[in-house]
């Protein structure tokens, strides 16, 4: 079965980290973009087409990792959940963090699913997979 093309915005300032989620999309032959960004400030621009970001397609998912410079991932999340326009893109945390409190501020701030980031490659690249053929691909069958 041929699927859309999906967008998705990764905000993430670890570059093996992209890598791997490139990586991810390769193998898992998706059709699709990755758009990438380094800190939430950015993140917020693109999904507001401001600045650089005016021509940005809408993305179907946004990976978030947590700990960024500049603008964290929760203040990311929080903005992104509270503008009418975005409110809807599902939102998945991918970080490194396991830590309850922020397990759990990531859920508060609705986030609709936080992902711990495994050591290894292979995990990782089957964890992206799976995230993007549950909460983009399933979606549109």
């Amino acid at each position: 079965m041929k699927t859309k093309p999906i967008n998705i915005l990764l905000v993430e300032d670890n570059p093996g980290d992209i890598r791997l989620v490139r990586e991810a999309l390769k193998e898992g032959n998706i059709d699709g973009t990755l758009h990438v960004v380094r800190d939430g400030l950015e993140a917020f621009q693109f999904l507001r087409r401001e600045h650089k970001f005016q021509d940005a397609a809408k993305p179907d998912l946004v990976l978030l990792d947590l700990h960024m410079p500049g603008k964290n991932g929760f203040d990311t999340l929080s903005d992104i959940k509270k503008e009418p326009a975005l409110h809807r893109i599902p939102v998945i945390v991918l970080t490194t963090s396991k830590e309850r409190d922020d397990i759990l501020r990531a859920y508060d701030l609705h986030a609709n699913c936080f992902i711990t980031k495994p050591i290894d490659m292979g995990q990782f690249i089957d964890i992206v997979k799976e995230i993007i053929n549950f909460w983009v691909l399933k979606v549109d069958q």
